[in-house]
């Protein structure tokens, strides 16, 4: 397989003030999860290429983040270890892909952030009271419910709006059971009791604030450059996320007046927009398989965010 043409990180151009303001606000957090940041690159960017990355191309990109790449080869080490990544060798190279438990992962997460949820509700909730078995660990019981965005009422009953997908309960561990909200407003105050819908409210706010000039430069036409641009929407992606998954994403019944979700969707999928032709061709020029250059997306990646 011929050598793809990467760019040393201390070679390459500077990077766009918006950009470079992105990666500040990463390194900003403490720790930096490099592990996380990878995982994000995988499901934005490599999944839908084939999902195989030579490892050479994942340091280029990350080393453009500010991260040094024995930080990147221990993360991938790790990821492999605890099986959200599988690793291969072609001669002195290195390729890592998703798991099948990391593709799992990621296709339950790319459903949610690429798509707005349909959201209707035919204001009835369902309330799982579980059996713990005499198990301590109440957190465990919980978990598999919270991860479909159910809330906790009380110690051991949880409970979301009716038509929520979530893990098949037996009758062994839970009694599930129906109610209706008395009228609307009850409903409203028993969202805010249940999800920490402040907090998650905050975190859409702090992620626009963080994306306004990357937004408002985009839309005044600003062209950056195609690292500048896959940089830009892997960040934006990786911050979506994070707050996206910690979001039940009720109906629009049980949320506050101007919920800041609405509008940080919008700006994703405007500054995602802008930036994807772009971004692409860096992937085009710059990214390997073990094959060779990586294969185009599919017609799935061209109706994110529509």
């Amino acid at each position: 397989m011929p050598d793809r043409a990467l760019v040393p990180a201390e070679t390459a151009p500077p990077l766009r003030p918006e950009v470079e303001a992105l990666i500040s606000a990463f390194h900003a957090r403490t720790p930096i999860r490099t592990w996380s940041l990878i995982v994000t690159i995988y499901g934005d960017a490599i999944v839908p290429r084939g999902g195989t990355l030579w490892v050479g191309t994942l340091i280029t990109l990350m080393q453009a983040v500010g991260v040094a790449p024995g930080l990147v080869r221990t993360a991938v080490s790790r990821l492999s270890a605890d099986d959200w990544l599988t690793r291969h060798r072609i001669g002195r190279r290195s390729y890592y892909a998703l798991s099948a438990r990391g593709r799992d992962a990621f296709a339950a997460a790319t459903e949610r952030i690429y798509n707005a949820p349909a959201n209707t509700w035919n204001g009835r909730f369902r309330i799982a009271v579980l059996d713990d078995g005499g198990d301590p660990d109440r957190a465990a019981a919980r978990k598999p419910l919270e991860e479909a965005g159910y809330g906790l009422l009380a110690p051991m009953v949880m409970i979301a709006p009716e038509g929520r997908a979530g893990p098949d309960l037996g009758h062994s561990d839970a009694l599930v059971l129906d109610a209706v909200p008395v009228d609307p407003d009850d409903a409203r105050r028993l969202a805010a009791r249940v999800w920490p819908l402040d907090r998650i409210a905050g975190g859409y706010e702090r992620f626009c604030g963080q994306f306004a000039d990357l937004d408002a430069a985009l839309q005044e036409g600003a062209e950056f450059p195609p690292l500048d641009a896959l940089l830009a929407r892997i960040l934006m992606i990786h911050e979506f996320r994070r707050i996206l998954l910690r979001d039940p994403a009720l109906p629009a019944e049980l949320l506050p007046a101007d919920w800041p979700g609405a509008r940080a969707r919008d700006m994703s999928g405007r500054i995602y927009s802008a930036l994807v032709s772009a971004s692409e061709a860096w992937l085009d020029a710059h990214a390997a398989s073990e094959t060779g250059p990586l294969p185009a997306p599919g017609p799935q990646f061209h109706s994110r965010f529509a």
